[in-house]
């Protein structure tokens, strides 16, 4: 029995013993001068068991049903895995510039994405937390990575703060849940709410989505994301605009389905409204942003609004909009980091948008890969981020929830134009000085690739609606 329980939690388990093995020989070895080599094993690391999980299938339950390995988890796993590798990738030539490429770095990635995969995975309240910690707590430091700066320590210590209250939340509504229905297990609180919802587990599962959606950074509950974002090293404000967004979301759409499923009309209009004022904040709040951070800290904040658009329709298609969104998400997003990255003005890092006037004179191809981003991610057709804002808009639609669909788009125009002011000041802005020209061949691979994906994935979108259908539908039954 235990060793079927093993066979299912094989890919975590050797993500969890790769990362231990590593720590300990680069501690007592040569400690960061195998910082380099460990970020590229970590890497091809994610990538085959992204090939691994990928290549499974059927649905298996271990531990009792506190680890589900269904559709659902390994699609959302697959995503999370590849963009961990890209954002790591992409961050190897920054860090040893920055002088911040420590060996503690890629392996605290590792022990995040291990709690990632556990989070959506979870098919109990204690394992679920046991994941989002692991995650939480490596994320913690990772954005206080640069020591000697302020606005680092500023940063991991105002996640660190706001996280211990966010989790404080969960668990809170995790004991309610637990007291009313009598079992952690999500498949035994679907039973207890069979006959509809009681008020003590309704308390328990307000709490619980206040807690989720500080992890997505959902308003009201996203104080802690500008300033983060701003503050943390560029590679790991693409690491949380990435992967943990993936796994929080996906860890969202868990709870409320396998665990309250039965009771959709109790928990859709808080979601709803989760999705209608992050839309929204996000939407405005980024309109007078001159930080190309902070920036895209309320862009994640609008895009996450529009992900939890699809889990308000409380149906599989719902979700399956719901994971393409997230897919579309994160490959922008991995494309646009790419060419953050890359700002820099006499070897510094250089993030107000005032610094791309008149980019396309002196860069024109990267100037055009950003301009396709740009209106991906505005929602501009027909590029794929267009598509990604349909199926969640008409999830929400066919839900019967018409006024959201038309808030989202509303949203998505008042949204549009900061992201076509970063496309005006590339192409018609004042003459100013330049910025450092070049690229490395890591980051003009991502920001090039992703830039194709966007135009070239109209097509089919690359096979993933036919897969986010099977995850879908191996989550609702």
């Amino acid at each position: 029995m235990l060793s079927a329980d093993i066979q299912v939690v094989l890919p975590e388990m050797v993500l969890a013993i790769y990362a231990m093995i590593a720590l300990l020989g680069a501690v007592y070895t040569v400690k960061d001068g195998a910082a380099s080599l460990l970020v590229w094993i970590t890497s091809g690391i994610f990538l085959v068991l992204a090939l691994w999980i990928g290549a499974s299938n059927g649905t298996h339950i271990a531990f009792g049903g506190t680890f589900v390995d269904d559709g659902f988890a390994r699609f959302a796993k697959v995503v999370i895995l590849i963009s961990a590798a890209a954002i790591l990738l992409m961050s190897e030539g920054y860090m040893s510039r920055h002088g911040l490429l420590r060996f503690e770095y890629p392996l605290l990635v590792a022990l995040a994405t291990v709690g990632m995969m556990v989070m959506v995975s979870a098919g109990d309240l204690m394992s679920l937390y046991m994941g989002l910690e692991l995650q939480s707590l490596a994320l913690y430091v990772v954005a206080a990575l640069r020591r000697d700066s302020v606005k680092s320590t500023e940063a991991g210590l105002k996640y660190f703060v706001l996280g211990a209250l966010s989790s404080g939340l969960l668990l809170y509504g995790a004991s309610l849940t637990y007291g009313y229905a009598g079992t952690t297990v999500f498949s035994g609180i679907i039973e207890a709410t069979r006959d509809g919802v009681s008020l003590g587990l309704l308390f328990g599962l307000v709490f619980m989505l206040a807690g989720f959606s500080f992890k997505v950074s959902a308003a009201p509950f996203h104080m802690w994301t500008p300033d983060v974002y701003e503050g943390s090293p560029t590679p790991v404000t693409a690491f949380f605009a990435t992967a943990p967004k993936v796994a929080a979301m996906a860890l969202f759409a868990r709870v409320v389905h396998d665990a309250f499923g039965g009771v959709v009309g109790d928990w859709q209009q808080i979601v709803a409204f989760l999705s209608v004022v992050s839309m929204f904040l996000g939407a405005i709040a980024a309109i007078g942003q001159t930080n190309i951070k902070r920036l895209m800290a309320y862009s994640s904040i609008a895009h996450m609004g529009f992900a939890l658009m699809g889990l308000a329709a409380g149906s599989a298609f719902g979700v399956q909009a719901m994971l393409i969104y997230m897919a579309i998400y994160v490959t922008m997003n991995v494309g646009t980091f790419a060419f953050i990255l890359s700002m820099e003005k006499d070897g510094r890092v250089v993030t107000d948008i005032a610094s791309l006037q008149m980019y396309s004179k002196r860069e024109p191809l990267k100037a055009l890969a950003m301009l396709v981003l740009m209106f991906s991610l505005a929602g501009v057709p027909p590029m794929v981020g267009f598509f990604g804002k349909f199926y969640v808009l008409r999830a929400a639609y066919e839900a019967g929830l018409g006024w959201l669909a038309v808030a989202g788009v509303v949203a998505s125009v008042i949204g549009a134009f900061y992201y076509l002011r970063i496309v005006y000041y590339m192409y018609f802005g004042e003459d100013k000085e330049a910025l450092d020209p070049g690229m490395s061949p890591v980051l003009w691979g991502f920001l090039m690739g992703s830039a194709v994906v966007m135009v070239v994935g109209v097509y089919n979108l690359f096979g993933i609606e036919p897969a986010a259908a099977l995850a879908a539908a191996s989550l609702v039954n």
